[in-house]
């Protein structure tokens, strides 16, 4: 490919949605490094075979078995290729084109020819779009020919010829003679050696020509055709179903989120030194949500890649897994809002979940936010699956039982290079898109076609909307001390209700139920008799019980007649029979406690044990602080900062631009430097000669080639326009860099002009 086209190419990345930096460097190596040196290619060789696996990852069945053809083939033309490759020829065509595209197919004189390094990054087998055999000779035998001396081989040494093609091409002779005529072969082995059927190698091994394996399999590369792509067993589903279905995992993903997460934020897990969370944390949330640990572990890792959970430090100092500053606003958004961010997190997330709780080949069991609890290929896998998910007829899900496994031999052979790991990457997608509220059935939610789309945020929020309930602002008191939501509470009034009464159950009516340690944890927290009587009043549609109203006066009667402080601790009341009560108490013998006044207790039991053993005692104390005021024990909210890797969309994409934008630039600058280059090796300058060339170039504005050496002692060459020379110091504008730096001049080489 010319110079042009090279530029042309580069041109094009910003226009293509899945273009990948390395189809560039599989074009252009010298890239990787500027400057010929023994490292620096060995850096480039290193790059292109990486840039090279890389793309070869991205390809289809069809596309690796088209370029093992060519592999094959050597020489060839394109209609001979088509012919070789078992498909239909119009795929096969289609094929040849993208992989031209993507430079891993360039057209020669002769006709088309692999790239450098395809057939060494070629491995695996058929299912890997590898046939097995080998390149054609130099001067390959006709098919005609090769047809007639199979026809001339007796059944052992046919026999042996099929099995040495069906186990990679190569064999060893053993004592057989490798220079023998027909008429003298005694042995099948020397059958195959004298009709040059197998070609000596060297070493005592033969290899089975690739001419001869083309004709064994009737011409083709390979025996079953290549282009027919798996069939997913479907069956009917309607879509208003599946939307439903998936509407009400959404809506309880998102609320075991924000239940998980609130509830963190006053007890923070620790955080274990590897990073991860603690198996006892994870069976503790499982317990609170009510779900299994491998629900939960998916719900844990996917507010973390939400940044809606960080490691922080809690009230003792010690790390510990804390809801961010993000919480407050995410939970202020709607519930379709809220599931958005989830989903487009999980969507992009590279994190296993459905590996917590097994043992890696160590033996150590995987822990739920472990570092290492990530895939390279878990994303591409994800949305691959959900594509084809997404892909099915309007009104068609996945088949019970036989559509998963369907499902897998697709994704196999859309991307046949994936690792062994491919059917548990496809089950997980699967199971997590319907635990999080993507899909349900076996099919895809119409609201999760956004996501898999890449459509706009407004569509699958919009769609979700309207299936998920409206939040209610009210609750329906009964005569038993509950209150029953009739549907989903508002956040700010769950939260405040939550506080004054303990969930009996969950679902799609949650059930509240008021004791009077529920009333009792309000008034902790400041609230008075009052504010908790206008709280029921004002959210209830229902007129207040009677019981429920004594229930509050009676503990609010009895909250704060004994006040506690430090002694270690004291006690005081204005009531001396309550103090009384306390101190002889059968159960009170190991607080501690004595009087010191008639009003006043004191007890050598630290006050945040003395607290909890009083209430067990019937006692209902406040904590008093040194100016005789009452201290409210409200917990903390406790935050972490949002991960700094959580950057819009919009930016991350800004960057991928400048990082292609910076790449052409080093393109085209590189071209103009080679086409710049003298025929010679180039005159070493000293240093005051490079000084006067520069000094030159300055007055006359001109663009100079010069040879520099880094720090690392590293040579490249630069296409420059010199602005001064000050101090040992040239500052020029880098054509390279696009931008204005400093070159000592001492470590320039080399000085020469540059035409205009």
């Amino acid at each position: 490919m010319s110079a042009e086209g090279f530029r042309t190419l580069a041109d094009q990345l910003r226009s293509w949605p899945d273009a990948r930096l390395s189809r560039l460097l599989l074009a252009r190596p010298d890239l990787a490094t500027p400057a010929p040196h023994d490292s620096g290619q060995l850096a480039s060789r290193a790059a292109t075979r990486s840039s090279l696996l890389r793309a070869l990852d991205q390809l289809t069945r069809l596309e690796l078995c088209v370029l093992d053809a060519l592999v094959v083939a050597g020489q060839t033309t394109r209609a001979e290729l088509v012919s070789i490759v078992h498909a239909d020829p119009a795929a096969t065509t289609a094929a040849l084109e993208h992989l031209t595209d993507l430079a891993l197919v360039w057209d020669s004189p002769t006709g088309p020819r692999a790239l450098s390094g395809v057939a060494e990054g070629l491995a695996g087998g058929p299912g890997a779009g590898v046939s097995g055999l080998r390149t054609r000779s130099p001067e390959p035998m006709a098919a005609e020919v090769v047809a007639q001396r199979l026809d001339e081989l007796s059944a052992p040494a046919r026999t042996l010829l099929e099995h040495v093609l069906d186990h990679g091409g190569e064999a060893t002779t053993g004592t057989s003679r490798h220079t023998v005529t027909p008429a003298e072969a005694a042995t099948p082995a020397e059958e195959l050696l004298a009709r040059r059927l197998l070609v000596p190698r060297g070493g005592g091994s033969v290899v089975l020509p690739g001419e001869v394996g083309l004709v064994l399999r009737g011409g083709r590369t390979t025996t079953d055709r290549v282009d027919d792509v798996p069939a997913l067993p479907t069956v009917e589903r309607s879509a208003a179903m599946v939307d439903k279905v998936a509407a009400g995992a959404a809506f309880e993903a998102v609320r075991r989120v924000e239940l998980l997460l609130d509830h963190w934020g006053t007890h923070p897990p620790a955080a274990l030194r590897s990073g991860g969370l603690a198996v006892r944390d994870l069976r503790a949330a499982s317990v609170l949500l009510h779900v299994d640990e491998t629900t939960t572990a998916l719900l844990v890792e996917t507010a973390s890649a939400a940044g809606l959970l960080a490691t922080g430090h809690a009230a003792e100092g010690e790390a510990a897994w804390l809801p961010t500053d993000e919480l407050d606003r995410w939970s202020t958004r709607s519930p379709a809002e809220r599931w958005w961010v989830l989903a487009r997190a999980w969507w992009d997330s590279n994190r296993l979940p459905g590996l917590v709780g097994t043992r890696d080949p160590a033996g150590k069991t995987w822990n739920a936010l472990a570092p290492e609890l990530s895939g390279v290929h878990q994303v591409e896998t994800r949305q691959l699956t959900l594509r084809e998910l997404a892909a099915l007829p309007p009104g068609q899900v996945l088949a019970s039982g036989t559509g998963l496994p369907a499902l897998v031999a697709r994704v196999a052979w859309l991307r046949p290079r994936r690792p062994r790991t491919r059917a548990d990457q496809v089950a997980w997608a699967v199971g997590e898109a319907e635990a999080l509220g993507v899909g349900g059935l076996g099919g895809l939610a119409s609201y999760a076609r956004a996501l898999a789309g890449g459509d706009e945020t407004a569509a699958g929020v919009a769609a979700l909307d309207a299936l998920v309930p409206a939040p209610v602002d009210h609750v329906l008191l009964q005569a038993d001390l509950t209150a029953v939501a009739p549907g989903p509470l508002e956040s700010t009034l769950a939260k405040r209700l939550q506080l004054l009464a303990d969930v009996e159950s969950r679902g799609g009516a949650t059930v509240y139920r008021f004791t009077s340690s529920s009333v009792r944890r309000a008034l902790d927290t400041g609230w008075s008799a009052v504010e908790v009587h206008d709280f029921i009043s004002s959210v209830s549609r229902t007129p207040v019980p009677q019981p429920l109203t004594y229930l509050v006066d009676d503990t609010a009667r009895t909250f704060g007649s004994i006040r506690v402080g430090h002694a270690e601790a004291f006690l005081r009341a204005d009531d001396e029979a309550a103090l009384s009560e306390v101190l002889h108490h059968p159960r009170a013998a190991s607080l501690g406690l004595r009087r010191i006044a008639p009003t006043v207790l004191v007890s050598t039991t630290p006050l945040d044990v003395l607290l909890p053993r009083l209430r067990e005692l019937g006692a209902a104390p406040v904590v008093e602080g040194p100016d005789g005021t009452v201290r409210v024990a409200r917990p903390d909210q406790l935050r972490a900062r949002t991960p700094r890797d959580r950057r819009p969309e919009g930016l991350r994409a800004a960057r991928g631009s400048a990082t292609v934008s910076a790449v052409v630039t080093a393109v085209r600058a590189g071209d103009r430097a080679a086409s710049s280059r003298p025929a010679g090796a180039g005159q070493a300058l000293s240093p005051s000669g490079s000084l006067a060339a520069l000094r030159e170039a300055v007055e006359t504005g001109a663009s100079v080639l010069i040879g520099y050496v880094d720090n690392h002692g590293t040579r490249s060459e630069r296409v420059v326009d010199p602005r001064s020379v000050e101090g040992g110091t040239l500052t020029a504008h880098d054509h390279r860099a696009d931008d204005l730096r400093s070159f000592a001049v001492h470590r320039i080489t080399s000085v020469a002009p540059v035409a205009p």
